[in-house]
């Protein structure tokens, strides 16, 4: 049931961003000072960037740190995806692959 809700938050994590994102592209481009100019244009939105910078680079430590520790392969992924879409589906995902690596870890130790 876990892997469920992770996979549908990843599915969630990337439909609810782009629905926001696909349209500024379309009308701007790839208007990277347009597009954090839009980010910090006030101070709640600017508090909402901050906070995403920030969990994007504790996404970063908790995927190296504990892909790691559980001997997962490829975490550069879960990175990638944070960076292409955002913690809404790079801390998802990850949790999926981590859930999948502790049940065969569990699996094998009980075999």
């Amino acid at each position: 049931m876990l892997k469920v809700i992770y996979l549908l938050l990843c599915i969630l994590g990337t439909a609810l961003p782009y629905s926001q994102l696909l349209p500024f592209v379309l009308e701007n481009g790839f208007d990277i000072r347009l597009f954090f100019e839009q980010l910090f244009a006030n101070k709640i939105s600017g508090f909402f960037g901050m906070d995403v910078i920030v969990s994007s680079l504790t996404l970063w430590v908790f995927v190296f740190w504990e892909g790691t520790r559980l001997k997962m392969q490829n975490l550069w992924i879960y990175i990638a995806s944070n960076l292409l879409v955002g913690v809404s589906l790079g801390l998802p995902l990850f949790l999926l692959m981590r859930q999948y690596q502790l049940e065969q870890q569990t699996d094998t130790a009980i075999s």
